[in-house]
């Protein structure tokens, strides 16, 4: 087994629950887990894992940003989604997923380039969505999660098929944590 793979399981796992309970640590255990992982996907060929990882830093060190604005995590409101930035996000994943499935089927080797293309345009969202403290980040990692598990045991990479099965747990418990949470007009 990939000693990154070890390190980007605990780390993934460590950061996602400290997500589900609102601990602004999320952000940096997750920047350990998504540096570790852009290397492990690199030599696997999931070149979108590879951008995904990429742009993961970015929108974590937004995320941070966000929740540490004079307060910490839990002091910023957990809010639903609405149906125009909905619209918008559906619009925004369509494009990314087509760019991203075309270029990477045509320009490299990449292995699953329109599943992956998908999966990554869906966490680019999903994690945008947390980075705002929206409820329905969770409900897009589920399915996020469903679709990586099936595409990491393909690959044989079997210790990150486990983490997603976490994953999908903890965005269950996540879900539920944060919309307990809500404060409702």
């Amino acid at each position: 087994m990939d000693p990154l793979e070890i390190v980007g399981f605990i780390f993934g796992v460590a950061g996602v629950w400290l997500t589900s309970r609102g601990s602004i640590w999320c952000f940096p255990v997750g920047l350990v887990n998504v540096t570790v992982s852009l290397f492990l996907f690199y030599d696997h060929k999931l070149y979108s894992d590879v951008v995904q990882q990429a742009v993961y830093i970015l929108l974590l060190s937004y995320g941070w940003y966000q929740w540490a604005q004079g307060k910490t995590g839990s002091d910023l409101p957990v809010k639903n989604i609405t149906a125009a930035n909905l619209i918008y996000l559906i619009l925004a994943g369509a494009i990314l997923t087509t760019g991203l499935g075309y270029g990477f089927s045509v320009y490299t080797d990449a292995s699953l380039p329109w599943i992956d293309a998908g999966a990554t345009s869906l966490s680019f969202i999903a994690q945008f969505l947390i980075a705002r403290k929206i409820l329905q980040n969770w409900l897009i990692w589920m399915v996020v999660n469903v679709i990586y598990t099936g595409v990491y045991l393909y690959k044989d990479m079997h210790l990150y098929a486990i983490l997603f099965t976490v994953y999908l747990a903890l965005a269950v418990y996540g879900y539920r944590s944060w919309k307990k949470t809500m404060v409702h007009d």
